[in-house]
């Protein structure tokens, strides 16, 4: 029976996030704003709504953003890693500066 409904959750987040693509799209927006305050380079890629990170004319991230449990949104690492709730974007520029830093410069962390 469990598997049944984290089968059943997964396919209606699924659907939400497709659904939602406008309201993926204003979240990526806000985050790009942010992060190109911070110096980075964004392009907004609206067919999938995945936003990549620029350092250098090279591509270092790509951000989407996903359905979540409870109705809420969150932005999420080339569909994999969940980075931060959606709603403060400055906090998840935050993150995404933290992290790709990290990237950067991986000897000094």
């Amino acid at each position: 029976m469990r598997a049944l409904t984290v089968w059943r959750q997964a396919l209606v987040l699924s659907w939400r996030t497709w659904w939602g693509s406008s309201t993926a799209g204003r979240h990526l927006d806000a985050l790009a704003a942010a992060l190109r305050g911070m110096g980075y380079g964004c392009v907004l890629r609206a067919r999938s709504p995945l936003l990549w990170v620029l350092v250098g004319g090279r591509v270092l991230a790509a951000i989407g953003v996903r359905a979540t449990p409870g109705g809420t949104w969150g932005y999420v690492e080339s569909g994999r890693h969940h980075l931060h709730p959606c709603g403060d974007a400055e906090a998840a520029a935050e993150l995404v500066d933290r992290f790709l830093k990290h990237r950067m410069f991986p000897a000094t962390w």
